[in-house]
């Protein structure tokens, strides 16, 4: 078996803001497997500034990763745990390697095109008028749940904005759900979670920052919202680690960004220690192509997911792969008469 790899930088074609900064493109690494005639692909969907395994370094990393395999060592499991975006394009590559066609690596319903998955619209930060614009287009697009990255506007504005939508339509008729990325102040999180519960907020994901474990556990112990938990899980490899976090703060709901977090195994022992403590779940993409997206699409479909994921990133890019991955009224659906087009493959 041989191993290379491939840089590649999606351009948004409208920047998104979230509490971090303005997003204008998206870097992306490919990891290539090739036997015989056979190639397998996969996305390490490293993400500057937020991945566990951001450095300066990361392609010398990624390009040792692949001296490895082409020098047939045996593969570091160590080293894999430290970077978990490669420890993802190592596994979903290994997956396509033994599929069929490269691309269907989890057979079912879905990649037939028979069921489809219900996901969440993303509404990004930006001044109102153009949240409010966001919120109407899902909503025309027939999606009845939107998240709204929030955090980086003032907040009354924000609970404003929220309340207009909430006089249009009702709980019953549209969840939303937000995510602060992080950015309340501990001392002010719970109240702005009140009032945010007011409004029959579905859930809010990471209302502080990681690594506050005291105030994050009173926070979810009082907070009348339930809290997500994100930013939080990256890094925490271990599952003693993995059990300390959850016993420690109680979190309503985990986020699981597999790109993020090691792969799907690594984010299904998450999923069965969240489950013995009756920790309910989703799984959402990074900002991964067609390629890293379709994966994760096809993996959370075989998870038998019955709520809204997070999964449509796939149309924020303007040189993005066209695949059989299409979202139609909210949800995500595969098209398999739809052909991929992947021109470096």
């Amino acid at each position: 078996m041989k191993a290379h790899y491939k840089r590649y930088v999606m351009k948004f074609k409208v920047p998104g803001g979230t509490s971090r900064g303005v997003l204008t493109e998206k870097e992306t690494w490919f990891l290539f497997l090739e036997s015989e005639e056979k190639i397998g692909v996969g996305e390490c969907g490293l993400f500057r500034g937020l991945s566990h395994d951001d450095s300066p370094d990361f392609e010398t990393h990624l390009r040792t990763f692949c001296e490895r395999i082409n020098q047939k060592e045996e593969i570091d499991e160590t080293f894999l745990k430290s970077f978990p975006s490669i420890q993802m394009g190592y596994e979903m590559a290994t997956l396509s390697l033994k599929s069929v066609d490269s691309f269907t690596i989890f057979p079912s319903a879905f990649t037939r095109g028979k069921e489809i998955i219900p996901i969440n619209g993303l509404v990004w930060m930006g001044d109102i008028n153009h949240m409010k614009a966001q919120i109407q287009e899902k909503i025309g697009q027939g999606f009845d749940c939107v998240k709204l990255k929030i955090g980086a506007l003032d907040f009354k504005e924000e609970l404003s904005l929220i309340k207009d939508i909430r006089a249009i339509y009702g709980a019953d008729q549209l969840m939303i759900r937000v995510d602060a990325n992080g950015a309340f102040k501990p001392s002010e999180a719970l109240s702005r979670l009140k009032s945010l519960a007011d409004l029959e907020i579905h859930s809010i994901e990471q209302p502080i920052a990681a690594g506050n474990y005291d105030a994050l556990y009173a926070l979810c112990e009082r907070s009348p919202l339930p809290i997500a938990l994100d930013e939080e899980l990256i890094g925490v490899v271990e599952k003693k680690k993995k059990v300390d976090l959850l016993d420690n703060i109680a979190p309503q709901y985990l986020i699981l960004k597999p790109s993020l977090l090691g792969g799907f195994k690594a984010c299904e022992e998450w999923i069965s220690l969240a489950e013995e403590r009756s920790i309910d779940w989703w799984v959402t993409s990074a900002l991964e192509s067609n390629i890293g997206l379709n994966a994760i699409a096809q993996w959370t479909f075989s998870l038998n997911v019955n709520r809204h994921q997070g999964l449509g990133t796939g149309g924020l890019f303007t040189n993005n792969f066209n695949c059989p991955l299409e979202v139609r009224k909210g949800h995500l659906t595969f098209n398999s008469n739809h052909k991929w087009e992947t021109p470096f493959i």
